[in-house]
C-alpha cells in the first residue's frame, strides 16, 4: 500500500481505500452501462463477436472515463481523479501533456 500511497502522492490509507473503492465503483458501473446501450442498438447474444467486443470497447472507454470523475467526485476524490484523467487522456493522445 505505501507504493501506491507514494506514486499517487496520497497521504493517509482512507484516502487509498477511496480512490481503490471509485475504481472499482467505476469499473462495475460502465459495464452496467453497456447493457442498456446494447440493447438500444439491437446488440443481443446472436450479434457475432466482431460486432461486440469493438462496441463494447467503444462504450466502456468513454463511459468509464465519465464515470471516474463523477464518482470519484462524489467520494471526494475530484482533484486526484482530474489529474488522473489528464494523465490518461494524454497517454491517449487526445489531451496535450502539460
Amino acid at each position: 500500500m505505501q507504493k501506491l500511497k507514494n506514486r499517487w502522492q496520497i497521504e493517509n490509507n482512507f484516502q487509498l481505500i477511496l480512490i481503490l473503492l471509485t475504481f472499482s465503483v467505476t469499473g462495475s458501473l460502465s459495464v452496467m452501462v453497456r447493457r442498456p446501450i446494447f440493447e438500444y442498438l439491437g446488440i443481443d447474444t446472436t450479434t457475432s463477436l466482431w460486432i461486440k467486443i469493438p462496441m463494447s470497447i467503444l462504450i466502456i472507454t468513454p463511459s468509464y472515463q465519465v464515470l471516474l470523475i463523477i464518482v470519484g467526485s462524489i467520494l471526494g476524490q475530484f482533484k486526484f481523479f482530474w489529474a488522473f484523467e489528464k494523465k490518461m487522456l494524454s497517454r491517449f493522445r487526445f489531451s496535450k501533456k502539460k
